[in-house]
């Protein structure tokens, strides 16, 4: 007879603290002024990634960071992503990353990742707003650059 472990998830609501951010998302403005304020993106001298949480009004319900890189990269694979959203009971997220050198434009790993992620979000039900690069000071879309 095999012995299997039997496993039991809970989400529990904490009260340790607040973001300094009492506000919906409505443009990728939005998320900038989030990234330079709270995350402190441009700060990092090597390439992350951070998870930006929303529930159904694009109200902010949780900011994570789910990976650090080296100074031209950043590896993520959507499940990391998906597992906070998920036990966030996220209806929708936002990605952003830093690029140190200041140049926002996108590589092609960086658009091989956003659509994985898109894609990924679809099959869960978890829309994917936005894909933010950070660099000096500016930033771009990937959703305004129809990449998904």
């Amino acid at each position: 007879m095999v012995n299997i472990s039997f496993f039991n998830l809970r989400v529990v609501k904490e009260t340790s603290g607040r973001y300094d951010v009492d506000k919906k998302i409505q443009c990728p403005d939005d998320v900038f002024n989030i990234a330079q304020n709270v995350i402190r993106a441009s700060e990092y001298p090597e390439e992350n990634l951070w998870l930006i949480t929303l529930d159904t009004k694009n109200n902010i319900t949780g900011i994570f960071t789910v990976s650090t890189g080296s100074l031209n990269s950043s590896i993520v694979h959507p499940r990391e992503i998906f597992k906070r959203a998920v036990l966030q009971n996220a209806a929708s997220i936002i990605i952003c990353h830093n690029h140190p050198s200041g140049d926002t434009t996108p590589s092609q790993e960086d658009i091989n990742t956003t659509k994985r992620i898109y894609d990924a979000g679809k099959i869960l039900g978890i829309e994917l707003i936005d894909h933010i690069i950070i660099g000096d000071n500016r930033y771009i879309s990937l959703k305004e650059r129809g990449v998904f």
